[in-house]
C-alpha cells in the first residue's frame, strides 16, 4: 500500500461517516483556529503599535505619575507621589541639554464643543500644550497655525481642534478664525489639526487643545501633567534621559538612594509592556489549544478503535491474500494523519478568518503570520501520529483467523 491509497481510504472513512468524523475532529479545529486567530491578532497588534510608535520618533519619551500600563488596583506608591507640575517641565527644559523640545501636557475627558445650533457628542478630549506640542505628538496643522509664546504667555482663548469636529461642526465652512464653546467659555479656532485615524476602533481625529496656561485658568491646576520630551537626536535619547532624570529629582528634591517617584515612558519601554501582555495572551491561546488538541486525539483515537472493530473481518480478508502487519499499521495511520490533517486544514481556514475579521474590527493592519499556520498543521500532524499508533497497532497485531470469524 503506498501513501496515496492511504489517504484514499482515509477520505473514503471521512466521506462515510460524516457526523462523526466531523464531531472527532472539533477539538483540533477549535485548537488550530485558537492558535491561529490569537497569534494573527497579536502580531497585527505588535506591528500597530510599531507602526504608530515609529511615527512619532525615535527621539520622544514622556514623563508621567503613573506606569503606561496599570493593571487591576494602583499601588499606594503611585497613589502617594506627588503631582507632575509645569515647573517640573522647565526644570527639564532648563537642564537637560541634550532636549530638544519639552511639552507640558494636561487633558480632560468628555467635553463637549458647541458651534451656533450644532454640538459635538460629550466625548471630546480637551488638551493643554505648548507650541510644542504637535512636534512632541507627531501631530501636524493641516489649516491655521498652533498656538505661539504669546498664546501661552497671555492665556488666550485660542484652539486647534481636530478633524472629526471639523467634520462635525464646520462640514460646509472654513473652521479657522470661528469661534467655538468648550463648555460656556468662547475659544477662536486658530488651527485643524491633521487626521491620524481610528487605533483600536477608537478615533484620534476627536480632540481639542488649547494653551496650557488657558487649560489651567479654565480647568484648574490641581492635577499632574505629562510630560512629552524629544531628545536633540536618536543618539542623544540616553543621554536626555538620563538628565532628564537628574533634573527631575533635583526639582522633586527626591532624597540621594531614594527611587524615582515618576515614570520614564519610552517606546521600548512600551513595547515591552505590550510583549508581556501579549506574552500572558499567547500562554492562554497554547492552553486553550493544548486542551482543545487533547480532547481532539482522544476522539480521534475513539474513532480508529471504533473503526478497527466494524473493519474486524476486512483486515482479516486483508491478511489472508498476503497482508503484513506493517500493511495493516500503515492503513490505519494513514487514516488517522488523514482525518487529523482535515481537521487542521478547516482549523486554519477559520483561523485566519477570524484573526482577519478581528483584525478588522479593531482597526489593525490585516496580518497573518505564515509560522502559525504551519504550526498549526504541524500540531494536527502530530496528533494524528500520536492518537493513531494504539488504534493502528491493535488492528495490525489482529489474528487472521479470529478476525475473519468476526460478525
Amino acid at each position: 500500500m503506498n501513501f496515496e491509497e492511504g489517504l484514499r481510504l482515509a477520505y473514503q472513512t471521512v466521506k462515510s461517516n460524516k457526523l462523526r468524523t466531523f464531531l472527532t475532529t472539533l477539538g483540533i479545529v477549535i485548537g488550530v483556529m485558537a492558535v491561529i486567530g490569537m497569534m494573527s491578532i497579536i502580531d497585527a497588534l505588535e506591528r500597530h503599535m510599531t507602526q504608530t510608535l515609529s511615527a512619532v520618533g525615535g527621539s520622544v519619551f514622556w514623563v508621567q505619575k503613573y506606569p503606561a500600563v496599570r493593571i487591576g488596583h494602583l499601588d499606594r506608591k503611585y497613589r502617594n507621589r506627588k503631582n507632575i507640575t509645569v515647573e517640573h517641565a522647565r526644570a527639564v527644559k532648563r537642564l537637560a541639554k541634550a532636549v530638544g523640545a519639552v511639552s507640558p501636557e494636561f487633558y480632560t475627558l468628555g467635553k463637549q464643543i458647541k458651534y451656533k445650533d450644532e454640538s459635538t457628542n460629550p466625548n471630546i478630549i480637551i488638551y493643554g500644550g505648548d507650541e510644542n506640542w504637535a512636534e512632541v505628538n507627531d501631530r501636524y496643522i493641516s489649516e491655521g497655525r498652533l498656538f505661539i509664546k504669546e498664546d501661552i504667555y497671555h492665556k488666550r482663548y485660542v484652539a486647534v481642534i481636530g478633524s472629526d469636529i471639523v467634520e462635525k461642526l464646520f462640514p460646509f465652512s472654513y473652521p479657522v478664525g470661528e469661534r467655538i464653546k468648550i463648555g460656556n467659555i468662547r475659544f477662536e479656532v486658530v488651527g485643524v489639526i491633521d487626521k491620524k485615524g481610528e487605533i483600536f476602533g477608537n478615533t484620534q481625529d476627536n480632540l481639542v487643545t488649547i494653551p496650557y496656561s488657558t487649560f489651567r485658568k479654565v480647568f484648574g491646576t490641581k492635577r499632574t501633567i505629562n510630560i512629552g520630551i524629544k531628545a536633540k537626536s536618536v543618539e542623544l535619547i540616553p543621554e536626555a534621559i538620563d538628565q532628564t532624570i537628574s533634573a527631575l529629582r533635583i526639582a522633586r528634591k527626591v532624597p540621594p538612594g531614594a527611587e524615582n517617584d515618576f515614570e520614564i515612558v519610552t517606546q521600548d519601554s512600551i513595547m515591552d509592556t505590550l510583549k508581556n501582555l501579549t506574552g500572558f495572551v499567547f500562554i492562554a491561546a497554547v492552553v486553550i489549544c493544548g486542551i482543545s488538541l487533547l480532547v481532539g486525539g482522544i476522539g480521534i483515537m475513539n474513532i480508529m478503535l471504533v473503526s478497527v472493530t466494524e473493519r474486524t473481518r476486512e483486515i482479516g480478508i486483508r491478511k489472508a491474500i498476503g497482508a503484513k502487519r506493517k500493511h495493516i499499521l500503515f492503513q490505519f495511520m494513514t487514516e488517522s494523519i488523514g482525518i487529523c490533517i482535515f481537521g487542521g486544514i478547516i482549523g486554519v481556514i477559520l483561523g485566519v478568518v477570524v484573526g482577519l475579521f478581528i483584525s478588522a474590527a479593531l482597526k489593525l493592519p490585516p496580518t497573518i503570520p505564515v509560522w502559525s499556520i504551519f504550526l498549526g498543521l504541524g500540531f494536527s500532524l502530530l496528533i494524528g501520529v500520536v492518537f493513531g499508533v494504539y488504534p493502528a497497532m491493535k488492528a495490525a497485531r489482529l489474528d487472521p483467523i479470529e478476525a475473519l470469524r468476526h460478525e
